[in-house]
């Protein structure tokens, strides 16, 4: 696998893993961009809004514009996919709590 597609199943990953850390399971995307570079997986913000309209026709996020910015909030798949309860192609399954 080349080193960009792990990247970007890892960001798709931590996006779903932000998404559920807060109540309300909603975050703009300048918060998902900080929350992305505190993990280390840097992108720049077409990059990001490419990745949640791509989880967004997954139906694992809801993405809506408000002014010029991209609300994403979380769906019941894309918390399965955060918990590691469903595995699918193009986001890195989570490793177990221990």
């Amino acid at each position: 696998m080349a080193l960009q597609d792990l990247m970007t199943e890892h960001q798709r990953l931590v996006v779903l893993r932000l998404l559920n850390e807060v109540s309300g399971f909603e975050l703009n995307e300048s918060i998902l961009q900080d929350g992305l570079a505190r993990y280390g997986l840097t992108i720049s913000r077409d990059a990001l809004r490419t990745q949640l309209h791509w989880l967004a026709e997954q139906q694992y996020v809801k993405v809506e514009t408000v002014g010029q910015t991209l609300l994403a909030s979380l769906t019941q798949r894309g918390l399965d996919v955060a918990l590691g309860h469903a595995t699918v192609p193009g986001i890195k399954r989570p490793r177990p709590n221990l």
